[in-house]
């Protein structure tokens, strides 16, 4: 189920542009428009789900393969010193389009706290 609406719907069908790098059956992934790091990869299943906080147990595969993709598009952007996956659940916590993502950030060293 896709939401006409949603700017990453439109985003994995191919209606907006974006610079892929990763398609597979279920996911997405493209750079960030606004960069927060060297790599800033976002990757989004082609499956409308707002956030995090709503997906249920038939959706663990989904966030499994999301995560080895994450890993993946690391090795293939060489963050062999470090890498970082950020999920933002609402919009306190800063998520800004509610289609669920995960940012895969590198290229430079991470702060910790984050926020």
């Amino acid at each position: 189920m896709n939401d006409p609406n949603c700017l990453f719907c439109r985003i994995a069908k191919g209606e907006l542009p974006a610079d892929v790098v990763l398609e597979t059956p279920d996911l997405v992934a493209f750079r960030d428009i606004d960069p927060q790091a060297p790599t800033h990869v976002l990757i989004i299943p082609r499956e409308h789900v707002p956030s995090l906080e709503l997906l249920d147990e038939a959706h663990a595969g989904l966030v499994g393969r999301m995560h080895l993709a994450a890993r993946d598009l690391a090795r293939r952007e060489k963050l062999a010193h470090g890498w970082r996956v950020v999920t933002n659940v609402g919009a306190d916590a800063g998520q800004s389009v509610f289609h669920l993502h995960t940012h895969l950030l590198g290229g430079r060293a991470m702060r910790w706290p984050p926020g």
